[in-house]
């Protein structure tokens, strides 16, 4: 615990007070060429005033994100199972003094979620569920992923589930999960025992270490996050900078991806007693500045966002993006079954503000000259924990990102776009792949999305 100090925090963000704008472009410099900031930049960076300052930030986290991994933005939905929950966290509409029915999805229940998901077009899902160890034990996490995998098309589930023992992320890792992923919601540890009062999850070494026994255990790919709002958001930033360092110090690798959820107004709470809330602007600077400090990690952002703030940020380090997203349990059949025959829809854990559908999120993003992706690649070739992280500082990541990219989005339109879409979205693959610099890489990607246009063929990549 030694390497999460509180006072370190403090000092290093009074320390990068005031910045001057030579020391910003310095800072900035040093970031477009790769290289690893200081604390003390990163706080610098924080802690930047002026227009022209953000200005610069934004328009090189932009770069770093496009030079890394190109046009592409990974896409993925949740699936929440359960709401049942022993935890009390004031922010969540979850918690335990919310009177509500709770609901927990029987296994033929998560089978017909996952099917709902695929027909939307899904291929990478993010497996929710509230904490309650008599309800909800890890042989039930396990069913349901064995139920998805086994009964749908969806090929890689990230599991986002409360912090567990060495011996259940054993069984998460044999049970072929993508990235194990666990918001610390806050690294102020005054804040975190205020805000799980009661609970649980309110042991704050515990859930910090979580990371540490996931990677003992096996699993080499982990995500990180907070909420932002609930304490200042430069020391949540710096918090997430040293949890990233320790991890890439003691196992060689760091986050896969940092998630930046906001927080938003949920079922039993008072936005006005968040005294940190973060505005738009402040929100800005947060995911460039990570972008910035982590260049090669994903950052993830949710329908917590509008759909103006989820294309803004796209642009400036945001690299996924959940689409056509429901946060009630059983939400997507709800959905459905509201659609078809006029159902009360699943009350969601929290409210979302980009409620568009999968489809359209894939044609704004076309319109856009971004590439929406549903590859799983990496994770079934092995490309995971420091073996991603070494093909992408080299440079190399965008050879397979882009191409593979370019073929799940084929597969999506054949699949579920209709024929407008589609004749839309195939003229842009096609010039999109005559954009591939590597003629060999060019080469291959063509003759691979051809054969998954007029042969049918399913689950390339390379």
């Amino acid at each position: 615990m030694d390497w999460m100090n509180k006072e370190f925090i403090e000092k290093i963000l009074k320390d990068g007070a005031n910045p001057t704008h030579d020391q910003i472009e310095e800072i900035l410099e040093k970031s477009y060429r790769r290289e690893k900031l200081s604390h003390l930049e990163i706080a610098r960076l924080l802690n930047a005033s002026e227009e022209e300052q953000f200005e610069k930030i934004y328009e090189i986290a932009g770069k770093i994100k496009k030079e890394i991994y190109g046009r592409r933005v990974v896409t993925f939905a949740p699936i929440y199972v359960s709401d049942y929950c022993v935890n009390n966290c004031t922010y969540c509409g979850y918690r335990r003094d919310n009177k509500f029915s709770r609901k927990k999805l029987s296994i033929d229940n998560v089978r017909e979620e996952a099917l709902v998901l695929e027909s939307l077009g899904h291929k990478r899902l993010a497996f929710e569920s509230g904490e309650d160890p008599v309800n909800l034990p890890i042989e039930y996490f396990l069913d349901c992923l064995k139920a998805i995998y086994e009964s749908s098309d969806i090929r890689r589930i990230n599991v986002n589930i409360a912090a567990t023992t060495k011996e259940n992320y054993r069984k998460l890792h044999d049970a072929e999960i993508g990235t194990y992923i666990l918001f610390q919601e806050t690294y102020h540890e005054e804040t975190f025992n205020e805000v799980h009062p009661r609970s649980l999850k309110g042991n704050y070494q515990y859930h910090l270490e979580a990371f540490d026994r996931a990677q003992q255990a096996g699993i080499d790919d982990v995500g990180g996050g907070v909420l932002f709002g609930l304490y200042d958001y430069k020391f949540e930033v710096m918090g997430l900078i040293l949890h990233n360092d320790h991890l890439e110090k003691r196992y060689g690798v760091g986050f896969h991806t940092i998630s930046v959820p906001r927080l938003k107004k949920a079922e039993g709470m008072d936005l006005d007693d968040f005294p940190y809330l973060v505005n738009d602007e402040e929100f800005m600077h947060i995911v460039a500045i990570l972008r910035l400090a982590v260049p090669y990690g994903g950052l993830i952002l949710s329908t917590r966002e509008t759909r103006e703030m989820r294309e803004n940020l796209i642009m400036r380090g945001v690299s996924q993006i959940s689409a056509g997203s429901n946060t009630g349990v059983g939400g997507y059949k709800e959905e459905k079954l509201a659609k078809e025959l006029g159902h009360h829809k699943e009350v969601p854990q929290f409210e979302l503000s980009d409620e568009r559908t999968v489809l359209e999120v894939v044609e704004d993003m076309i319109d856009d000259d971004l590439i929406p992706s549903f590859c799983t690649a990496c994770y079934r070739c092995g490309r995971t924990g420091d073996r991603f992280m070494r093909l992408a500082k080299s440079g190399q990541i965008g050879n397979v990102c882009e191409p593979n990219a370019l073929m799940t989005l084929m597969e999506f339109l054949d699949d579920y776009a209709d024929e407008r879409l589609r004749e839309k979205g195939k003229k842009f693959i096609m010039n999109a792949i005559e954009d591939i610099k590597n003629p060999d890489i060019r080469k291959l990607a063509k003759e691979k999305v051809e054969k998954i246009d007029k042969e049918g063929a399913r689950d390339l990549f390379l």
